[in-house]
């Protein structure tokens, strides 16, 4: 075979073909590391976990912030209440009430003893555990307890129409 002349022409053409190997084998290379990168399961599971883990803790503090809103609102509605049955109620309803309050107060007490004298050890240990649970989720109880009055008087309401 016969060999073209060593030219300016053929110099920079064998300077152009290296060039376009060498750009050639670069792209293959970032080819390679992307096609390792996407069969790289292990680290793509484990960025997606990480993403949800992210998006789940962003949602729980919504959750929580607008719980504690929507408890404030509860709460404030419910002395609300409270404080415009006291003003509407009559003095010898409320002297009534005071009176049965104590009352119940008393019969409380005194079931308490007889519960306490008849109930089987593992039970009391339970109900104990429980009013424990009850008074260390007192706001929850409040908020249920509420939803549950106001759901209450809605339904109410629209059964006398």
């Amino acid at each position: 075979m016969t060999q073209p002349p060593h030219d300016e022409s053929t110099a920079s053409s064998s300077e152009e073909l290296r060039e376009q190997v060498e750009q050639t084998r670069q792209e293959l290379g970032e080819t390679v590391e992307d096609l390792a990168a996407k069969t790289d399961v292990k680290s793509r599971a484990q960025e997606k976990a990480t993403a949800v883990q992210e998006q789940v803790g962003v949602l729980t503090e919504q959750a929580g912030a607008k719980a504690a809103e929507l408890t404030g609102q509860v709460k404030v509605k419910a002395a609300e209440a409270a404080h415009l049955v006291q003003d509407k109620l009559p003095e010898p309803v409320k002297d009534k009430a005071t009176a049965a309050a104590e009352q119940v107060k008393a019969k409380a007490g005194q079931a308490g003893q007889v519960w306490q004298d008849k109930a089987p050890e593992p039970v009391r240990v339970k109900a104990q555990q429980s009013a424990q649970a009850a008074r260390d989720n007192r706001t929850a109880l409040i908020v249920a307890g509420g939803v549950a009055v106001a759901a209450w008087l809605l339904l109410r309401r629209r059964g006398g129409r």
